[in-house]
């Protein structure tokens, strides 16, 4: 799930690939930048530098805001922001792939609502595993395309140092993560990011014997566990791929999003079970292996 939600994020950051018109300005006709973003989504025209301290800003702030949500008990706001979070960055990814099969005299921005909002409705309303996960592949491409156009290499870099710090700090320090992901799946009964349910051989085995048996009592009484990865795992390796992508092209991209699921899965490997870990330190370990193999592509090729 993770790799294909990086070649869809790709693609969607593709579709909005930036255009460069010529306008009138005070007389003269100058080169502008577009990005041809939907739903009024245009990013601000500022200095990547400036525009690293507006992210992390944002992000400090969104923290804050979560836990002071949280700490207050308001389930439901938190759903609401959830929902409209949702129905926005579907939307944009729907209508990026509809776009490259709908004229755009046929509206695909409406579409690409009407095919959000029932989706969006049974994620966070209802719970159903199958249509969480595959909304989740479609979620991500729709943040990072957003967040894209305001960074470049080495502000990504930075950015990635500091969201692993952080994730560290979070995970092993003060135990917040797990807090708030416990918060999600517990109380709000949902979860920003990928959960798979699994069984040990001994639940199995046990499974095969209440079958055997007949009897449905132990099914439903056993407890799941959960693989769980944040969307912020998901969502941070998309927007570094796409920034190599409008810097180096395609292949150096691919590169860094096949090094980022390298290093996951490394992860996933050697991981104990039932124990949290910090996924960004080891993603972006891969994802600056990747950035590194993709400007030496680059210069080769």
């Amino acid at each position: 799930m993770f790799l294909v939600t990086q070649l869809i994020g790709l693609a969607v950051i593709y579709s909005y690939t930036p255009i460069v018109q010529q306008v009138m300005v005070n007389g003269t006709l100058q080169n502008v930048t577009i990005n041809p973003l939907p739903y009024g989504l245009e990013p601000p025209e500022v200095e990547k530098e400036i525009s690293l301290l507006s992210i992390i800003f944002a992000f400090i702030i969104a923290v804050f805001f979560v836990f002071l949500l949280t700490k207050l008990k308001a389930a439901l706001f938190i759903r609401l922001w959830f929902f409209a979070v949702v129905i926005i960055v579907l939307a944009i990814t729907f209508n990026a792939l509809l776009s490259w099969f709908i004229p755009y005299q046929f509206y695909p921005e409406i579409i690409s609502l009407t095919l959000a909002l029932p989706l969006a409705i049974y994620k966070i309303f209802k719970r159903n595993l199958l249509i969480h996960n595959i909304t989740e592949l479609l979620i991500y491409p729709g943040i990072a395309v957003v967040f894209v156009p305001l960074l470049n290499t080495w502000t990504i870099i930075t950015l990635l140092i500091i969201i692993s710090a952080y994730d560290i700090w979070a995970v092993w320090h003060s135990g917040f993560m797990q807090k708030m992901a416990k918060y999600q799946i517990n109380e709000l009964k949902l979860f920003a990011g990928f959960f798979v349910p699994y069984l040990s051989k001994k639940q199995r085995e046990l499974i095969k014997e209440a079958k055997a048996r007949k009897s449905n009592k132990l099914k439903k009484s056993m407890k799941v566990n959960l693989a769980i990865l944040g969307g912020g795992d998901v969502v941070f390796p998309i927007i570094t791929a796409g920034v190599i992508f409008r810097t180096l092209g395609l292949i150096p991209a691919l590169i860094v999003s096949l090094c980022a699921t390298i290093s996951l899965f490394v992860l996933f490997v050697f991981a104990k079970k039932g124990k949290f870990y910090p996924a960004m330190p080891f993603i972006t370990a891969g994802l600056l292996i990747g950035i590194g193999l993709a400007y030496l592509v680059s210069f080769i090729i």
